[in-house]
């Protein structure tokens, strides 16, 4: 073979060498971005993990959103509630100082009412009155001066009238765990101060023929010995409430005693009361408003 030739063959080789090891190159860099099965089953995965995450806390952050509204919303309404108790309570008041019979409350005062009751705000105003009358009468004694006595309107803790049946369901349930929260604090304090030797004097309006029935709920609540007289309204007495109710208090002083303080759920009694002698009016539903009921008239008994 001629140099020429030989010089062509070494040529022809070189080529086919580079040519070969530029095919092994790009094989080599193509296998590089080789993904297996299981390499993109986890990719996918973990794509559609943090595609779920991100799902779930949109959630959250939506249901966090309607929470707060809700909580203010709520705020609001309870707002809205107690103002408009308020306004019904005004009313009652303004009927119950000015002794106007057979007034109609709002109509929206009805619902508020059973709700006052319902949902625990009297009990709380109770225990708040109840904490005011003991914190008195821990810092005052019936030997302070003279012979001093407590005077308990008991008006509202029982039923005035037992054979009422005019009663709608819910105003009645509420009348009934009123008058029931009501007696239990009553009776705590009658017993209370008792023990402290106060001499205790129950008041009721009612009617004499409901005397017995008087005596009855009286003992069935409990309030068998904490008191020492009775005084209700004759039955042929035909003064206005008020002015029997003075005639009551004159009728205690000139017996020597000294009326120290009063406690009542109603206005009447506790109107023009004399220097020395602490009022405590307890808080009073107005559900039993919306009860038309008989207004007794009393009389006078002593045990």
């Amino acid at each position: 073979m001629s140099a020429y030739g030989h010089q062509m063959e070494e040529s022809y080789s070189a080529r086919s060498l580079s040519a070969g090891s530029d095919m092994r190159s790009s094989y080599v860099l193509e296998s590089g971005f080789y993904i297996t099965s299981f390499a993109a089953t986890i990719m996918i995965t973990s794509l559609a993990t943090i595609g779920l995450l991100m799902i779930t806390m949109l959630v959250a952050l939506s249901m966090m959103l309607q929470a707060c509204q809700s909580r203010g919303s709520g705020v609001i309404e309870l707002q809205t509630v107690n103002d408009d108790y308020s306004y019904c309570k005004v009313h009652s008041l303004h009927a119950e100082l000015n002794s106007l019979e057979g007034h109609n409350l709002p109509s929206i005062c009805k619902d508020l009412a059973i709700e006052y009751v319902k949902g625990g705000r009297y009990a709380r105003e109770l225990d708040s009155t109840k904490s005011l009358i003991e914190v008195y009468f821990d810092k005052v004694k019936p030997s302070d001066d003279g012979v001093g006595v407590v005077l308990i309107d008991i008006d509202g803790i029982f039923p005035l009238n037992p054979n009422s049946s005019n009663l709608y369901q819910n105003i009645g349930n509420c009348i009934l765990e009123s008058q029931n929260l009501k007696r239990i604090l009553v009776l705590g304090l009658c017993k209370k101060l008792q023990a402290a030797g106060w001499p205790i004097v129950l008041l009721s309006r009612g009617h004499g023929s409901y005397r017995n029935v008087t005596f009855e709920n009286l003992g069935r609540g409990g309030f068998g010995s904490c008191w020492s007289s009775l005084m209700m309204r004759d039955e042929d007495d035909s003064n206005k409430e008020n002015e029997w109710i003075s005639r009551q208090k004159n009728a205690i002083r000139n017996n020597g005693f000294i009326i120290k303080g009063i406690i009542s759920s109603h206005m009447d009694i506790l109107i023009a009361a004399d220097t020395g002698m602490r009022n405590f009016l307890l808080p009073d539903p107005i559900c039993d408003k919306f009860e038309q009921q008989r207004k007794p008239s009393y009389s006078i008994d002593h045990r």
